[in-house]
């Protein structure tokens, strides 16, 4: 059994994580924190501050945002407990604070929880050296209360690309007279509109021929039980970075 805490347990996504973890038999939502009061509909205590939990979890996830960070990676270095973080929109300062603590701590972060979209990552980078030349450009849609642009999945995907392709740089979007395209840009543009939960094409432009690779999430609970397996795969852990290629690699043996 895995005993999972849940930052942001009261929140849209983490309501979608209480549901994930009901529909498992070796998976216990045990307790969340969450600084909202309304806690009527929660099976489990919800704290407003680490400080309250007894100690009886075996991973956090973090479904917040990055302004939880400091006191989760306090609570999970101080406790050695394993940790799930999957917020975007991180600072570069806040990303080394993450790094540092794996030094201590277990720490799983993925740009996205999808089982899909980090399935495609490999196809991506795959193409990428195959499809050599050919124009890359990458358009994620989400809603329009989303206020990170753009996205954590964008910028992962553009990462892939650029690891088999070093000599590429990225574009955000573009305005006026930009001149003609370079042939190492990495187009990355941002739409946000009604209730789009999350739409990623990743488009390599050749002569005469486009091949694009699409993944569309239609509800967040792909997002949350990507969280809760990887919370699964992080129970016992001590310390290091982990990411969703971990987990996927450790199922497929």
């Amino acid at each position: 059994m895995t005993k999972i805490a849940i930052v942001g347990a009261s929140g849209r996504m983490g309501k979608k994580v209480r549901e994930a973890c009901l529909e498992l038999d070796n998976v216990q939502a045990v307790c969340g924190i969450d600084l909202n009061n309304d806690f009527s509909d929660a099976n489990f205590p919800i704290y407003q501050s680490f400080n309250y939990i007894n100690g009886n979890v075996d991973v956090i996830i973090d479904f917040s945002s990055a302004n939880s960070l400091d006191a989760l990676l306090e609570y999970a270095i101080k406790t050695k407990t394993p940790v799930v973080l999957c917020p975007t929109g991180y600072t570069e300062e806040q990303i080394e604070k993450i790094n540092e603590a794996s030094k201590s701590v277990a720490i799983f972060r993925s740009a996205n929880m999808s089982i899909g979209v980090n399935a495609i990552l490999d196809a991506v980078k795959t193409i990428a050296k195959k499809l050599y030349g050919f124009d890359v450009e990458i358009i994620e849609k989400h809603h329009h209360n989303k206020v990170d642009a753009p996205s954590g999945t964008a910028l992962m995907l553009a990462d892939g690309v650029k690891e088999v392709c070093p000599e590429k740089f990225y574009v955000y979007g573009r305005e006026g007279m930009v001149g003609k395209r370079d042939a190492n840009e990495i187009g990355i543009h941002a739409v946000r509109g009604g209730s789009i939960v999350g739409e990623h094409d990743v488009i390599f432009a050749g002569n005469n021929e486009t091949v694009t690779i699409s993944h569309t999430a239609t509800d967040r609970s792909v997002f949350a039980n990507g969280a809760v397996r990887a919370a699964i795969f992080m129970k016992g852990k001590t310390c290091g970075l982990f990411n969703m290629d971990d987990v996927l690699k450790a199922n497929a043996k």
